[in-house]
């Protein structure tokens, strides 16, 4: 099992990670210089692809950083919804999960 330390480093290295892909991400979909029309068509797909994987990063970053103030707040590892607690198996997979498995089952 896993401590709140060692939850929080995984955390903040998951989120450096993802806000260096952000940076990646911007500069990518500002870098197009491209006057020809069929290479500006084959950016604009990859520009929507790339936008689809910014968005994507942003609701984990914010997800992320909504478990690291949980771990602050003392309450990382306790479901938001029911307050039991999140088993280790769920966080091993996903460290920011705020719901515990029954929680999620019952709002899906």
């Amino acid at each position: 099992m896993k401590s709140e330390k060692d939850y929080k480093n995984i955390l903040k290295n998951r989120l450096e990670l993802l806000e260096a892909k952000i940076r990646e991400i911007d500069a990518e979909l500002t870098s197009h210089n491209s006057r020809d029309w069929e290479e500006l068509a084959v950016e604009r797909e990859t520009d929507e692809v790339l936008e689809g994987m910014g968005v994507s990063a942003q609701g984990e970053i914010r997800a992320i950083k909504a478990a690291l103030g949980r771990i602050d707040a003392k309450v990382f590892g306790i479901c938001v919804s029911c307050g039991e607690k999140v088993s280790d198996e769920r966080l091993e997979v996903l460290p920011h999960a705020p719901l515990c498995k029954n929680c999620v089952i019952n709002a899906a």
